[in-house]
């Protein structure tokens, strides 16, 4: 399949991908990633193994767009729950260890 990852061409395949990461450790996942094989990695460190590019040289969209096209499962981290905001007196409250209903 022909992409476009940091405007340069490349014609990438699933077996290609599955052998360009294969024996690649993968780094701590702090945002999107891509199951490559039986392993998560991040999508920026699998878009710079595979296109030989810096990570800072393309978007992570661009590499999840082009590993979905080749039918890997990618992830997104969900976004986190809002912490509810508490008032001077909750928050001092729970500074001493005796919670006030929110």
């Amino acid at each position: 399949m022909r992409c476009v990852i940091a405007r340069f061409p490349f014609e990438l395949t699933k077996s290609g991908v599955l052998e360009s990461m294969k024996g690649v450790k993968p780094e701590p996942i702090t945002g999107e990633s891509v199951i490559i094989g039986r392993r998560h990695y991040p999508v920026k460190q699998a878009g710079e193994v595979i296109t030989r590019q810096d990570r800072r040289d393309f978007s992570a969209g661009e590499v999840l767009r082009a590993m979905t096209l080749l039918g890997f499962t990618c992830r997104t981290l969900a976004p986190a729950a809002p912490t509810p905001v508490l008032s001077p007196l909750q928050q001092a409250s729970r500074m001493l260890g005796t919670p006030v209903a929110v």
